[in-house]
């Protein structure tokens, strides 16, 4: 198969806009991943597309993919819209790859939006819950923080990670958004913030939940044929991994870990001939702070339950070992769910372009983005590695 290529991505702010639109929003995201592209690309250029979206609100439901690549010039464009709860557009970027590497298209527009703002709070969670299992969980009243507050509590439990271990997750990824001017809360927190913040779901409290936002995030993926086309310095999508599971918590046999996540994984490793410590960056799926401790230890950071230990010992935050979420993550740039998985691939774009301001990460070579849908039904992961001109 082909080599696929990360030539351009680029997003809209994430928040609460109430004078956009969802076509508004992936407009600009569309504009700022073509504008990015070193060389120039057009809209005339692309094959095919793939827009993630859940719904939130229930808004155009049907055809909402061809709805917003009309909106920004894709006329005729066969485009596909992917729901996978907030791992949608991460599954959209791995369809990207797919039709690049089968040779069915050399340029491929992966993306997603989300309008999350304009809905009352119980109908914004209703939205949230038909991600989770609908007979049981989501009838029975348990929200998403119910659930991860449950693999909290056994986490805790069992490896005896702490809530102020919790907390340095949110202090941490504020800090990164408070660089990032796209974030939704990009204000720094202290770690008494974090550990006084009111309840939402024992363990969990505010500054451990992520917000609800609006928002959308482009890229853009191209074969080999044709990279040379758009830039100089060619990103290359090493690896792909993707993983499903119940969608019920209560069904599976861990609460300590996500298996898709550690199936998605695995792959995405094995296809780019990598091991965890061959990354120089990651963004993962922080939509509350264990998910991203679960995430430490589902992708190899870490052995298992040694992950509140890792975020202790500052190796996670910029400047460490291995960064994870120097774009603020769910938990401060924001979650508008079907554009979060495109939008940690604009993260890795800029990092591996040099272009992440005061977030960057010195010379970095490879990161991995990880995104998951629901409480863990199924999650996807990609590798990225800028390639390196061989001298002789």
């Amino acid at each position: 198969m082909r080599d696929a290529y990360l030539v351009g991505a680029g997003q809209s702010d994430y928040g609460a806009f109430p004078s956009e639109s969802y076509r508004s929003l992936f407009r600009t995201a569309f504009d700022a991943a073509t504008a990015s592209v070193p060389k120039g690309l057009e809209a005339a250029d692309v094959d095919e597309a793939f827009v993630g979206n859940l719904g939130v609100g229930g808004r155009q439901l049907g055809l909402s993919g061809p709805a917003v690549t009309e909106h920004v010039g894709l006329d005729g464009v066969p485009t596909t819209r992917v729901e996978n709860a907030c791992a949608a557009s991460g599954y959209a970027v791995r369809q990207a790859v797919q039709a690049v590497k089968s040779g069915m298209a050399d340029v491929v527009l992966a993306g997603g939006f989300e309008i999350m703002s304009d809905t009352s709070s119980d109908a914004t969670k209703y939205w949230l819950g038909v991600s989770g299992e609908t007979e049981w969980e989501r009838l029975s009243g348990t929200t998403f923080s119910g659930v991860y507050a449950q693999m909290a509590s056994v986490h805790m439990e069992r490896y005896g990670t702490t809530r102020e271990q919790l907390s340095r997750v949110a202090v941490k990824n504020h800090a990164n958004g408070a660089k990032n001017p796209h974030a939704q809360l990009g204000f720094e927190c202290s770690l008494e913030d974090a550990q006084s913040a009111p309840v939402v779901a024992d363990p969990l409290n505010l500054y451990h939940c992520c917000p609800t936002s609006d928002g959308a995030a482009c890229a853009l993926i191209v074969s080999e044929d044709v990279v040379d086309d758009y830039t100089d310095d060619p990103i290359r999508v090493a690896g792909v991994g993707a993983g499903s599971d119940t969608v019920g918590l209560f069904q599976r046999d861990t609460y300590t870990g996500i298996p898709a996540s550690q199936r998605a994984a695995e792959t995405a490793y094995e296809m780019a001939d990598v091991e965890p410590d061959d990354l120089d960056f990651a963004e993962v799926h922080d939509c509350f702070a264990i998910a991203e401790l679960l995430a430490y230890e589902d992708l190899g950071f870490c052995e298992t339950g040694e992950a509140g230990r890792l975020i202790e010992s500052g190796a996670t935050e910029l400047g460490g070992e291995l960064p994870v979420n120097t774009s603020g993550g769910l938990k401060s740039k924001g979650h508008p769910i079907g554009a979060t998985g495109a939008g940690q691939v604009v993260e890795a774009f800029k990092q591996l372009s040099g272009k992440a301001g005061e977030r960057q990460v010195e010379n970095p070579t490879r990161g991995l983005t990880h995104n998951v849908g629901g409480s863990g039904g199924a999650a996807v992961v990609h590798v990225f590695e800028k390639e390196q001109e061989v001298t002789a």
